[in-house]
């Protein structure tokens, strides 16, 4: 098998491997680990869910504490800066969010997404509602409606997808957990102050 190319940030092109390979590349069964049915509960969900507006609030809190400058400083990763990147992970939650509970999606695409939302009071607004909406989404899942697949079209691929509805929650998680790695190494190298990302360090009775 060759290897996955390296993606420049803003290689948009870099996608097409996935798209040439797809029939080659092993598949993903329903009922397996990788298909996600074996971890992914709705009681998982609801802790990544408080999981992720834990750490959300934390690294905006972090931001809020640099000048405009600062966070937009291009600081080498793919997006660039700390206001891109927080762009970026909103409007992928924004997406992925529209294909689980149905909502309207951002509009526009990958390449754009570091633009999405540029004005810092505004992105904490819509921030802060996002989250409350993956914390609502989640905590109305059933055990039934984790079940099968999820059927979408993919902008980046520019193909039509259908994956086990359990891998693209695993996904949408750790795409956020990615991300904010990045947003949180940024942030040091700025000389904010953070806190524990530790799962376990979370507070509230499920984290233990």
């Amino acid at each position: 098998m060759r290897p996955i190319p390296r993606m420049a940030r803003g290689d948009a092109g870099a996608f097409e491997y996935f798209r040439q390979d797809e029939a080659a590349r092993p598949r993903v069964t329903a009922g397996t680990d990788l298909a996600g049915e074996a971890f992914v509960t709705p009681a998982w969900c609801v802790l990544m869910a408080r999981y992720n507006a834990w750490q959300n609030d934390v690294a905006v809190t972090a931001a809020g504490g640099l000048d405009a400058a600062a966070r937009q400083a291009d600081r080498g990763v793919f997006f660039g800066s700390i206001s891109r990147t927080f762009s970026h992970l909103l409007w992928g939650d924004l997406i992925w969010l529209s294909r689980f509970d149905g909502g309207a999606p951002p509009g526009g695409g990958i390449s754009g997404s570091g633009d999405f939302c540029t004005d810092w009071e505004a992105f904490r607004v819509l921030r802060s509602e996002t989250d409350l909406r993956v914390r609502g989404w989640a905590g109305g899942l059933t055990a039934d409606a984790l079940k099968g697949n999820l059927d979408w079209y993919s902008g980046a691929l520019k193909v039509q997808m259908s994956r086990p509805l359990g891998l693209c929650i695993a996904h949408f998680f750790n795409h956020q957990t990615h991300h904010r790695g990045q947003i949180h190494a940024m942030l040091t190298m700025a000389g904010a102050v953070t806190c524990d990302s530790d799962l376990f360090a979370m507070p509230g009775r499920d984290a233990s």
